[in-house]
């Protein structure tokens, strides 16, 4: 279970905050206390970092065979305590057991991955238009990478920056969030019992206005990598930017999920559901926009309300995440829109808001343009495909994008002009796997990848190695 305290772990050692302070965590399933944890401050993440950058030297001397064999002995590890890992997810974010275990193998599933990668770690050679010479890329570690993350699915959003940055010969600093700090500290000690040399791996806890503000503008951070609200990307990359650092943002969506009149409306529903309701629509890829054809409209709405109404809700984070959720629903329906389900809190303990379906919200109001991370969806019916593109793309952001059809012609169309990163025809909006790159495109990212072999340019930089032989030499 949770423990009582959740310190920083620094050079291998569980620390408390420099200053002292503390901050306090509830449990999201009842409200209760659950744990408290270090309030980090610019002190904590000078000494993570002087860490991060004395081990991270020895670290990348390690060829790149023995650092993913040591990153598989972690996922292993992972996967020997997934009842223990998993507890603890469940505890700190209230969803189901059956649903954090599933994080957890995911997690173990990204390790296994990026440690197979240490064998496949090449580079490229090239033609020259000079005589004898050979030219050859080389991948290079880039120091010490700051790595904040979110809480909404923590075990694989540690694994998807860890792994790789690890694997890449790097020294690393993660700033989990103060919603769920736990699990990032369990990962960094699991580390550290299967042999991860001390200074490696840091976890510094806290907020992100006096932690997370810290690890971003300090000068020995060489790579910040962010998951997060589209907000706060924005000020890290203005800031991480200004001194010249690798900036990685996996930022936030709002993403569509269209139905058409050829569409299997069953499984459509089905997917409709999932996407925008599970997790408590906790999910970068989270469907929170959903466009149906005139034709299917009615029958749509009648299955999907159906669905709905029969989920069992999954609570938000806090307190504060649920009342912001609800104000705007709220002043949504203030300008005209109509809750066709939920749009109400819970009458229970725990930060519970029923799944909700709004209709009639016009495509510029906040409703349509603002991520919520949260279990609210618009329902939005159109004329037909070219229509259902155009309030597909009047969005923001761009990081995933769903289409339901049974036309192949329909399907390439949309996949060739959705804006998002990521297309799916015919299931949901999120589902992303290890081998996949991730990432989205507007103000979902900046044209990195997370996941895939595209994660491991993030967390190096490519060396071009030129030479030049003198054949009167032979």
């Amino acid at each position: 279970m949770t423990p009582a305290e959740i310190p920083n772990l620094i050079d291998g050692e569980a620390r408390p905050a420099a200053s002292g302070a503390w901050l306090d965590t509830r449990r999201p399933a009842d409200g209760t206390a659950l744990c408290r944890l270090a309030r980090s401050a610019t002190a904590d993440v000078d000494a993570a970092v002087a860490a991060a950058r004395t081990a991270q030297r020895t670290w990348a001397e390690r060829t790149v065979v023995a650092r993913g064999d040591l990153l598989r002995e972690l996922a292993l590890a992972l996967r020997d305590r997934r009842e223990e890992a998993s507890a603890i997810v469940a505890e700190e974010t209230g969803k189901p057991l059956d649903l954090a275990r599933g994080e957890t193998d995911a997690a173990v599933e990204m390790g296994l991955f990026v440690a197979g990668e240490g064998r496949r770690y090449h580079g490229r050679t090239t033609t020259a238009s000079m005589p004898h010479r050979t030219v050859f890329t080389l991948r290079r570690p880039v120091g010490v990478a700051g790595l904040i993350i979110s809480f909404n699915t923590p075990l694989p959003n540690v694994a998807w920056k860890v792994f790789p940055a690890l694997l890449c010969g790097n020294g690393a600093v993660l700033k989990p969030s103060e919603e769920a700090p736990a699990s990032a500290f369990f990962f960094a000690e699991l580390a550290h019992e299967v042999g991860l040399p001390p200074g490696v791996l840091n976890v510094v806890q806290g907020t992100g206005p006096e932690a997370g503000a810290a690890l971003v503008e300090h000068p020995d951070v060489d790579l910040v990598s962010f998951t997060g609200s589209a907000a706060t990307g924005r000020w890290i990359n203005e800031r991480a930017g200004a001194r010249l650092a690798k900036v990685c943002l996996e930022l936030g969506g709002k993403n569509a999920l269209v139905v058409c009149d050829d569409a299997d409306l069953e499984n459509a529903v089905r997917w409709v559901v999932a996407s925008a309701f599970s997790n408590a629509g906790q999910r970068c890829a989270s469907a929170s926009r959903l466009v149906v054809f005139d034709a299917v409209a009615d029958e749509v709405r009648g299955r999907l309300l159906e669905e709905a109404r029969a989920v069992d809700p999954q609570p938000v984070i806090s307190e504060a995440a649920l009342e912001r959720i609800l104000g705007e629903v709220q002043r949504a329906v203030s300008r005209g829109a109509t809750v066709l389900c939920g749009g109400e809190r819970l009458d229970r303990p725990g930060y519970h808001l029923a799944p909700t379906i709004v209709e009639g919200v016009a495509l510029d109001d906040d409703l349509s343009r603002v991520e919520l991370f949260g279990p609210v969806a618009t329902l939005t019916s159109v004329a037909g495909l070219d229509e259902a593109l155009a309030v597909v793309n009047d969005s923001p952001y761009g990081l995933t994008a769903a289409i339901h059809t049974a036309s192949v012609h329909r399907a390439l169309r949309f996949a060739e002009q959705a804006e998002a990163g990521v297309v799916v025809v015919n299931a949901g909006t999120h589902g992303s796997e290890p081998h996949m790159g991730f990432g989205g495109v507007k103000q979902s990212g900046t044209g990195w990848k997370e996941a895939g072999v595209e994660a491991l340019d993030v967390y190096s930089d490519t060396r071009y190695v030129n030479i030049v032989a003198d054949p009167s030499l032979t």
